[in-house]
Parts: structure tokens; sequence; C-alpha cells
């Protein structure tokens, strides 16, 4: 084969690959966020019905067979860490100034709980290469499957509330998270219960039901006026188990959760700002939608030199077989 003739098939080829629509050049684009599920079902957290009793944190301990409450955190009642390997649930507390005053940004105190958002748009499903995180497709809720998982902890960067932790102190760790007490070997929402810390929690600050009818009651209490009497619902939104009566407060006028990166199906409601809460600074895109589409064109970017090499090993032997027929 004539050095020349290999060199004009080569260009050939690869001209027909890159124009004649083999693999046309990709423009990355964002898709749109996801929709919340038609049936999703979530909790709705209300940070001026709470009162820092953790008895969410002692239930979710227990449901999911984790190590107690120890001393050490009993003591530091009120500096509680984040999230972990063994803990899926804390209250922090917002402290400001003599932290006298419940719900007030000066001089006051609040909590907030730290649990998984199981986001409309979940960023840990996305980037988990396995699969070993997938959103229900009628609840929204987001599972783990440790079987699955190969441990590279994408999840972890993936997720904009650090709730994914890894099991360092474990030869073999798996990833932990709230699976909205749903997952193998507990089951709560499928035997028709309530996840473990909205039955326990005293106030209803915990709210369960459907995504629906829990950003409907959060919308409710935005419009009430502080000051006025309450029946505030207890256990699930829908067919409360109890109620009690508190003045209402004055709420910042946010649903956390509502449009929050794609929203959640875990909503917050306060009369605290969300930023001194530690919640995130996030808009209304999800983050991985943004992502897929620059990651799916680089994948067809990279499939390039693949393609290039098939059609010059096709010039190769079209010429070969050229040449043996004509000796």
């Amino acid at each position: 084969m004539k050095r020349r003739d290999f060199l004009k098939g080569s260009l050939q080829s690869g001209a027909a690959v890159l124009t004649g629509g083999a693999l046309a050049p990709v423009t990355a684009e964002a898709r749109p966020n996801l929709q919340p599920k038609e049936d999703a079902i979530g909790m709705l957290f209300d940070s001026t019905l709470c009162v820092g009793c953790k008895a969410c944190v002692a239930k979710c301990k227990q449901v999911n067979d984790m190590p107690p409450v120890t001393e050490s955190e009993i003591r530091a009642w009120d500096e509680a860490r984040d999230l972990s390997g063994d803990t899926l649930n804390v209250i922090k507390t917002y402290k400001n100034g003599d932290g006298s005053t419940k719900d007030a940004e000066n001089n006051g105190f609040a909590f907030e709980k730290r649990s998984c958002m199981h986001c409309v748009d979940p960023g840990c499903v996305s980037v988990c290469p396995v699969t070993a995180l997938t959103q229900h497709e009628k609840t929204g809720i987001v599972s783990y499957n440790p079987d699955a998982c190969i441990g590279c902890r994408n999840c972890m960067a993936g997720c904009p509330y650090n709730v994914p932790q890894f099991q360092y102190d474990k030869p073999f760790g798996q990833i932990m998270k709230c699976q909205m007490c749903n997952q193998k070997g507990v089951e709560r929402i499928d035997n028709g219960l309530l996840t473990g810390c909205s039955e326990v929690c005293p106030t209803g600050a915990t709210l369960f039901g459907t995504r629906k009818a829990l950003l409907a009651e959060a919308k409710r209490r935005m419009e009430l006026k502080p000051g006025d009497t309450y029946t505030y619902p207890r256990g699930d939104v829908s067919n409360p188990g109890s109620y009690h009566d508190k003045r209402v407060p004055t709420y910042k006028q946010h649903i956390w959760g509502e449009t929050e990166a794609g929203g959640t199906n875990v909503m917050h409601i306060s009369a605290i700002s969300f930023d001194k809460l530690g919640l995130p600074p996030l808009g209304e895109r999800s983050a991985c939608s943004v992502a897929e589409g620059v990651q799916h064109s680089l994948y067809s970017y990279l499939a390039l030199p693949a393609v290039l090499m098939a059609g010059l090993s096709y010039v190769v032997k079209r010429n070969t077989d050229e040449e043996g027929e004509g000796s």
C-alpha cells in the first residue's frame, strides 16, 4: 500500500466522520430539572415548633439499629455534631448574643434539623456510577443499596447538604444516610407507619405526609397572623394523631426545599434566616441537571478517536484487499 494512498484515504475517512454525521459536534446543554413525583412523600420541619428534645435523634438510632446516644453526646447536648456513619439525624442549635428569646435572630436561639432532604433531582443519584443510590419512582425516596456500592464516595461530593456519610471506622464501611425509614429490614412506610422521627416528635416539628399536602400546610402557615393561636397537627399531616395549640411566630416567608436545587421532599420553615441555620445558598437550578449535559458531551467527544480509528482500519483493510486482488 502506497503511503500517499493511505494518507489520502485516512483524510477522506476522517472528513467523512466529522462532516458526514457519524459524530457531529455536540453542544453541552443542561437538561430541565426533574419534577416532583406525583405521589412523592416527605416531611416538613418547622423550626419554630422544635424544642430541642432530640427524641427524633434517639428514635432514629433505635429504628435503624444504631449505637445509642453516648454519655459525651449527652453532656454536649446543645452542641450536636454533624451527620456521621452512625448518626442519620441530628438537631443543631442556633444561638445569638445571650440566647434569651426563642426564634429571635438577635439575642435568641432556635433549632434546626439535619437529615437527608430526599431531593427531587438528587445529586447523589446522578453521580453514582453503579446505581447504588436510586430514587423510588413513586415515592421519591432516595435509597442506598450497599451490595451495589463500590465505595467511590462520589455521592458525598455530589450532595449539597453533606448528607451521605461513610463508615470510616469499619473495615468494610458503607455509605449511611436517612432512607425515610423504608430500607431493607425497616420498611416502616411500606407497612403503613410514619417515619420514626415524625412519629415520636412531641410538638409536630417534624411532620410526615405527601409532598403536596406538606407544601400546602407550609403555605398555610406562611399566611397566619403572628400572635394568633394555631392548631398544629402532629404525626401525619393528612391524618394527625393529635394536635396542640401554639401562638404563631413571625415566619420567614420562604419554604426551604420548595424550589432549592430543583426542590426537595423534606422541606423546612423557620423564623430564623436559613443561612444562619446553616443551609447552603442554592438557586433553583439542579446542579446535576447541568453537570449531566457536560458529562454526556465529553463522552461523545471521547468517542471521536475510536470512531476515527475504525475509519482508518476500514481504509487499511480496503486497500489491502484491493492490492491482494490485483496481484
